[in-house]
């Protein structure tokens, strides 16, 4: 199943399961709360909102071995962990705005998320997959400036202003995502190709993330991982490929969907 969250034309904030014709059809009852059941009204997004409302935003940072390479990084032993607010998270066509604070330097990131669908503490690889609800597409939108001069060695602030967490625009439930390490990944500026890569170049796959970030850390339902993104970010081109207002950035992961930001 595909489940949007949107605002139909009544102002209701809604589930809608989408079709293979792209129709939203009204769905009953929370996905993260049980079995939801899809209506035959079908709807219309007078705006997209994120597929599911963050409780965390975990992000892996150099998780892909041609973008570690590019940072002029080797591969690291043990998954780069950040985190990101979970009140930047915007949806597909909503407006990623660059602050004042920021200067020529804000940078996209196609990434594969994964929603965690029940509460998941140590548990093994091999059961991993179980406690995910599904995936969605995300743009890791970050300040490069504010990541490695401004941040105090950190990267939470350069990664957690308002609207740097582009998700959607719908969820693909994991039963038709046989396997997440095998999908491709892409993004384009402006139309133009900038990322294309497939996450089986993942250096800790999909069940190795859920399960070492469940090292004695509860992961709640609704919990996001961002899983890192391919080689070819506008940061370490050239000349830099930044963000910039009137821009439009898109996010494309098979089978999953294709996210879409103005810039603003």
């Amino acid at each position: 199943m595909k489940i949007a969250c949107i605002v139909d034309e009544n102002n209701q904030t809604l589930f809608a399961a989408q079709q293979a014709d792209g129709t939203l059809l009204r769905v009953e009852g929370d996905p993260l709360g049980g079995s939801p059941i899809i209506t035959g009204d079908v709807v219309t997004p007078r705006q997209w909102l994120p597929p599911v409302a963050p409780r965390a935003i975990f992000a892996i940072g150099l998780n892909y071995r041609a973008h570690a390479e590019e940072t002029g990084h080797q591969s690291p032993e043990y998954p780069v962990l950040f985190m990101k607010n979970p009140a930047a998270a915007v949806g597909h066509l909503e407006s990623i705005h660059i602050p004042r604070v920021c200067t020529d330097e804000v940078d996209f990131e196609a990434e594969l998320a994964v929603v965690i669908g029940e509460a998941a503490r140590d548990v093994p690889r091999e059961r991993a997959l179980d406690c995910v609800l599904g995936y969605t597409v995300a743009n890791d939108v970050s300040a490069r400036l504010w990541q490695r001069k401004r941040g105090g060695s950190q990267w939470c602030r350069a990664k957690s202003f308002d609207t740097f967490a582009p998700l959607g625009p719908v969820l693909v439930t994991r039963d038709e995502v046989p396997d997440p390490n095998a999908l491709g990944v892409r993004s384009a500026l402006n139309g133009r190709e900038m990322q294309c890569s497939n996450t089986a170049d993942m250096i800790f796959d999909v069940p190795t993330l859920v399960s070492f970030l469940s090292e004695g850390t509860t992961l709640l339902p609704g919990t996001v991982i961002l899983t890192g993104t391919p080689a070819g970010v506008g940061w370490e081109r050239e000349p830099k490929e930044t963000l910039k207002s009137g821009a439009t950035i898109t996010v494309e992961v098979e089978g999953i969907g294709r996210l879409t930001n103005p810039v603003a």
